[in-house]
């Protein structure tokens, strides 16, 4: 099997067993009443404390989707280390719900996928999880590890929400208070889930990027189509380097706007008094006209036109109203 195939399947699908794979271990009963099911539950709890070796063709993808893409050197550098040394690590494991004898990653998916390439069972530990235990525990050991990137982390955010958790859950797996959560499920809100897939995990980018970046696609009204062509033209190999194109598209974009607004704009204007004493001058940008006044020259006449303006505004919007009825036939 090629290995991108093997990624594929243990990501995103259930993988098939070979046929000469090893039987699962089975886990002992859960229930049971007086002292023998407490001893049961013992001996349960502390099978369930040990590390077993388990078949990596019997494990199947858990939870949801944390990393946005995988890193092909570090993939290897971590296969090399484990050929070399052994796997030191447990990943965890839950028994699959569904399926007798398999089981779903809690986490240590990369080991997991290089434990196969390498032919060797996975250490694991197992535990009986529900489905918002496996998300805590798949949350928090991401959190703990500190490796994953802002987006990726909205992304598990915005697949958590997809699913169903309410934000407490969320917020607990993240290990996030509701502020910044409500900030990181802004930011997939604004943009699109194939723009944050197209561009990939970007290690470098941080948060405040990433709301500009949402800012730039909606100033610019960008759709996701065009500026996923515009990623993909870019031929960046680096996923740093595919925000950067896309922020660089969206950037001209602007530049090419105002440059435009700026040629349509009046030119400055200075201001003199009747008898030609200077007074200031207006400026003019796409927003605003700026009027900048001689304060030696103006006796005192900034303070009245602040004063006066929202009447001289009205009478003039009535001035106008006036004159489109006289042009009216």
């Amino acid at each position: 099997m090629a290995r991108k195939d093997v990624l594929k399947g243990l990501l995103d699908a259930p993988a098939g067993a070979p046929a000469e794979a090893a039987e699962a271990p089975a886990l002992p009963p859960r229930s049971g009443r007086g002292a023998i099911g407490a001893v049961s539950r013992s001996i349960a709890d502390l099978k369930a404390r040990s590390v077993v070796e388990i078949d990596p063709f019997l494990i199947e993808a858990g939870g949801v989707r944390d990393r946005l893409e995988t890193d092909d050197a570090a993939e290897a550098g971590l296969r090399g280390s484990i050929a070399e040394y052994g796997q030191q690590v447990p990943v965890l494991l839950r028994p699959h719900p569904e399926k007798e004898g398999r089981y779903q990653i809690v986490y240590g998916r990369r080991r997991v996928l290089a434990m196969r390439d390498l032919g060797q069972p996975v250490k694991a530990l197992i535990r009986d999880l529900d489905d918002r235990e496996l998300i805590l525990a798949q949350g928090q050991e991401n959190t703990a590890r500190r490796d994953l990137s802002f987006i990726e982390k909205v992304n598990f955010a915005r697949q958590l929400q997809e699913i169903g958790y309410d934000r407490k859950v969320i917020c607990d797996a993240l290990s996030v208070d509701k502020t910044l959560l409500s900030r990181m499920l802004s930011v997939a809100d604004r943009i699109p889930a194939e723009i944050i897939a197209g561009i990939g995990s970007a290690p470098a980018v941080g948060r405040d990027r990433w709301v500009a970046l949402a800012s730039l696609m909606e100033e610019t009204e960008t759709d996701a189509a065009t500026l996923q062509s515009m990623i993909a033209l870019s031929g960046a190999a680096r996923s740093d380097d595919r925000f950067q194109a896309a922020w660089d598209y969206m950037a001209r974009i602007i530049e090419r706007r105002r440059a435009a607004d700026a040629a349509r704009l009046p030119e400055a204007q200075r201001l003199y008094t009747s008898d030609g004493v200077p007074l200031g001058q207006a400026k003019y940008d796409r927003n605003f006209c700026t009027l900048k006044l001689r304060l030696a020259h103006t006796e005192g006449f900034e303070d009245w036109l602040v004063q006066a303006l929202p009447d001289l505004f009205t009478d003039w919007q009535a001035r106008k109203l006036r004159n489109a009825g006289k042009d009216t036939p």
